[in-house]
């Protein structure tokens, strides 16, 4: 009797192990059936997500003035520096400024445009026919040609990316654009005002870190 009931006990004991395996067995594949199934559903499902994010500083772009409202106001002719062109042979005093003023004594940089070497886009005009006519020759640029402006922070060298040809009204050729970039300007064609000839530039070897504050 006692051999019996000794069996009868241990076939329970294995009876009950076998049960609460297959129960164990059960829910532990239900449940990766259903997260399986929620992930295809949801293509983040199951991914952590960094506690904190960061963004990359976003740099402040220069803000250029209007034209002038009166062309011809007597202005102070202030000097920045110079710019040279090789191809065509110009080497010659930068000034600063777009009244005609100005440009009646050479070349001059538009304010509020980004100053020679720095992020955004430095504009800079010049007569083609009258006084000194430093950029008579602009339409000469080709693609890689270089631009070399020299300031107090140092030479700044650009090469030629593409032309343009443009109306008067077309302000937009001002805008400042994320990167290092010159654009040049003078009227089109020679001897007359009707349009506008615009050359482009990237700056060689520019600063590999963004300002974050311009």
């Amino acid at each position: 009797m006692m051999n019996i009931a000794s069996t009868t006990r241990k076939r329970t004991i294995y009876v009950g192990v076998a049960l609460a395996v297959i129960i164990i067995f059960s829910t532990t594949y239900f449940v990766g059936f259903n997260n399986a199934q929620a992930a295809k559903l949801n293509p983040v499902a199951g991914i952590t997500l960094p506690t904190t994010t960061s963004t990359l500083p976003v740099p402040n772009l220069p803000q250029p003035q209007d034209s002038p409202a009166d062309p011809y106001e007597k202005v102070p002719v202030v000097s920045i520096g110079s710019i040279e062109i090789p191809k065509i042979g110009l080497n010659t005093t930068l000034y600063e400024g777009v009244w005609l003023t100005v440009l009646n004594v050479g070349p001059g940089h538009w304010p509020g445009t980004a100053m020679p070497g720095e992020y955004g886009n430095s504009v800079i005009a010049g007569h083609r026919v009258t006084h000194s006519k430093p950029f008579r020759n602009l339409q000469d640029l080709e693609q890689g040609d270089e631009i070399i402006v020299n300031t107090s922070t140092g030479r700044h060298v650009y090469r030629v990316t593409g032309h343009e040809i443009v109306f008067p009204e077309d302000i937009w050729i001002v805008d400042q654009t994320p990167g290092y970039r010159i654009t040049l300007f003078a009227c089109h064609p020679p001897g007359s005002a009707k349009q506008r000839y615009v050359i482009y530039g990237d700056l060689v070897n520019p600063p590999t870190k963004v300002p974050t504050n311009v």
